[in-house]
């Protein structure tokens, strides 16, 4: 990002994340030794070697949406591959529909987008991700949405906006802050449609 104050914001994240699965691997890797040498694969394992998964591809998927950006090329199975151990278990599906290899800082718009679609999918549901002629297509569908329509008009706000709407948004929240100043940085402006069922993001 351009801002000084979200380059640093950004390479903290990229820190903290780098510096945590480390560890979260070395469990994983421990979990296998033990089974390896014969321990009884019990429901505590289970609950342990699943929730340390989920952790890792967490961290690997915030590593992208709140880390450091760059232009630099993200394979497409390394996408998948963390989307695919994000899923596991998780309320929403996300399809990745892009086949080819893509700029990390446009991938980092995408997996933002998918934390604002997580908020207004408590009850489940799916998202689906199109890469369209340099332009992205990202539509969030469930039974039941949950939409907050103050979070999701900041989308919409332009850039400097979001900022005013910063008291009233929750950690779990800062995506709606986050994508429009990352769009706007790569001269992107986000559309967004809505119905009962449906939303999406044009960006």
């Amino acid at each position: 990002m351009g801002d000084a104050k979200n380059d640093l914001a950004a390479l903290i994240g990229s820190r903290i994340c780098h510096d945590l699965i480390s560890p979260v691997g070395a469990i994983q890797n421990g979990l296998e030794l033990l089974e390896m040498s014969g321990v009884p694969k019990g429901p505590e394992m289970t609950l342990i070697a699943d929730s340390v998964g989920n952790a890792g591809a967490r961290i690997q998927f915030f590593r992208i949406a709140f880390g450091a950006s760059s232009d630099h090329p993200l394979g497409r199975s390394e996408i998948v591959s963390v989307l695919k151990d994000m899923g596991k278990n998780a309320r929403v599906a996300v399809h990745w529909d892009p086949m080819e290899n893509l700029p990390r800082d446009q991938v980092r718009l995408a997996f933002l987008a998918i934390l604002c679609f997580e908020t207004a999918l408590p009850y489940g549901g799916t998202v689906r991700v199109v890469h369209d002629d340099g332009g992205w297509t990202i539509t969030g569908s469930g039974e039941k949405l949950n939409v907050n329509a103050e979070l999701w008009d900041l989308l919409g706000a332009g850039p400097g906006s979001p900022a005013a709407g910063a008291g009233t948004v929750t950690p779990a929240q800062v995506q709606f802050l986050l994508l429009p100043l990352a769009a706007s940085e790569l001269g992107r402006t986000i559309g967004q449609e809505r119905d009962l069922s449906t939303l999406r993001l044009r960006f």
